[in-house]
């Protein structure tokens, strides 16, 4: 799915920018607005395959409807007319709902979207047909009846803690821990926060917000209700989450596992199956999404005999640095880690150049180390599993050709040899195979040495690395 054209809702001499997405031609579906709340970035949420999937998805069974509040991402400042936070959102919302011809809709709201929803349903009824409320609250602070919600210290912690740290990698992995090892998710998130808005924003919308408080809307609602919970989530408790749909008439809760703030990387499928069934009515089928990538296995060599002469400690002072170096080459190549267990790592890219740039710069990067690595490389349809796991056939024929390469070698299928044919690359021949429960023999390829002064995707890469170790 491309990514659609941003569109601008008008709003007095303002307008809001929004985006519509799906379903695909010849399905009727019911319009969902998703919303993560004050703060968001309509352009850059493509920037991530995981984001990018999720709205694939949803706008699978539904119209996605999704917008920059006045104030932040594509759309104008906010007004200054004496108006609140709460009721320019609510402005913004209704502006878009009109000019995309939405006559009602589900509402999903995450992170601070709670109260926002609930004041927007409370004064619009007849524009929402049901609520989805996912890792989000009714009130965020505790209150004398409401045991709940977070203790003051407590909330001055959390803002205290966005203060110090909006941008930065380090609250980028505390808000989605599952992503703590994944540089590229990582990169793209902080700067998700930085175009979202600045430190000083964001702390005084997280003030504003911790002061809302609509849990006596809750028992007014009268169209369908969902809110799901994040089992171990700190900052918005499965708690209060689960507070929502006991005082919501009618109100179904559905507890999460995982520490995630956001939904798109751990719990995916269960979430989305969710939020399907509440729209449509209807239990989704099961089928795995596909999407054609490269894939980048690595192995040590005689890696038990290093073991073996190092003993447990430096040995694994030495796999640290590896799988360091080999966490910066995959993001300086725009890959994706994928797994990193043992002595080997697989990685995923969009294309097979920048598959095979990375394996090279992986072999010189690996010389202070005194290691040497082997490298396979194969090119097909991949399913995309839960918490960013991957499998299909393509990832067990990557797997047997890493099992053919040489120390210090870039091995590739013969897929990946003809999608390059013409390019920058050249090959070697080395020779017919039959790779392990997978159908017909296989020609397989060696990656030949560039010419003297051949630069790769990221000249310079080997002396960064370097330098990293010292």
């Amino acid at each position: 799915m491309d990514q659609p054209d941003t569109q601008f809702a008008p709003r007095g001499d303002d307008r809001v920018a929004y985006q519509l997405l799906g379903p695909p031609p010849g399905v009727s579906a019911r319009d969902l607005v998703s919303t993560t709340g004050v703060w968001s970035h309509l352009d850059i949420f493509w920037e991530e395959p995981a984001s990018v999937r999720w709205m694939r998805r949803v706008a699978s069974f539904s119209r996605l409807i999704r917008f920059d509040r006045r104030g932040c991402g594509l759309s104008d400042p906010r007004p200054l007319d004496g108006g609140t936070m709460v009721d320019h959102w609510i402005e913004d919302l209704l502006a878009v709902l009109d000019a995309s011809g939405s006559e009602q809709a589900v509402l999903l709201g995450t992170i601070d979207a709670g109260p926002l929803l609930l004041e927007f349903y409370a004064r619009h009824p007849q524009r929402v047909s049901g609520l989805i409320f996912v890792f989000t609250s009714a009130c965020f602070a505790q209150r004398p009846d409401y045991p709940e919600g977070h203790p003051q210290a407590v909330g001055d912690a959390l803002i205290e803690m966005v203060a110090q740290g909006w941008g930065r990698t380090e609250f980028a992995a505390s808000f989605d821990p599952s992503q703590a090892d994944n540089p590229a998710a990582l990169k793209w998130y902080t700067k998700l926060h930085r175009a979202m808005a600045s430190p000083r924003a964001v702390v005084e919308n997280l003030q504003i917000s911790a002061k809302l408080d609509a849990r006596h809307l809750l028992p007014t609602i009268s169209v369908p209700v969902l809110s799901l919970g994040r089992r171990d989530l700190a900052i918005f408790p499965a708690v209060q989450s689960r507070f929502i749909a006991e005082h919501a008439p009618g109100g179904r809760y559905l507890e999460i596992p995982g520490r995630d703030a956001d939904m798109i990387w751990e719990g995916t499928d269960e979430i989305i199956a969710a939020i399907e069934e509440f729209v449509t009515g209807q239990k989704p089928a099961v089928v795995a999404e596909r999407v054609l990538a490269t894939l980048l296995f690595t192995d040590i060599v005689d890696s038990t005999k290093q073991l073996a002469k190092l003993g447990d400690a430096a040995w694994r002072e030495k796999l640290d640095q590896h799988d360091r170096i080999v966490r910066h080459t995959i993001s300086c190549h725009d890959g994706r880690l994928i797994d990193a267990a043992g002595d080997g790592t697989l990685a995923t890219f969009a294309t097979p150049g920048k598959a095979i740039d990375c394996a090279r710069a992986l072999h010189p990067a690996m010389d202070a180390l005194k290691i040497e690595i082997r490298t396979g490389l194969h090119i097909g349809e991949i399913e995309l599993r839960e918490e960013g796991r991957i499998g299909g056939m393509a990832v067990h024929i990557g797997a047997r050709v890493l099992g053919y390469a040489e120390a210090g070698e870039v091995l590739v299928s013969r897929t990946v040899r003809d999608v390059l044919i013409g390019g920058r690359f050249e090959f070697s021949e080395r020779g017919v195979h039959t790779l392990k429960g997978v159908p017909s023999k296989w020609p397989l390829y060696a990656v030949d040495e560039p010419e003297t002064g051949e630069e790769t995707e990221a000249p310079g890469l080997r002396e960064r690395l370097r330098s990293r170790l010292r």
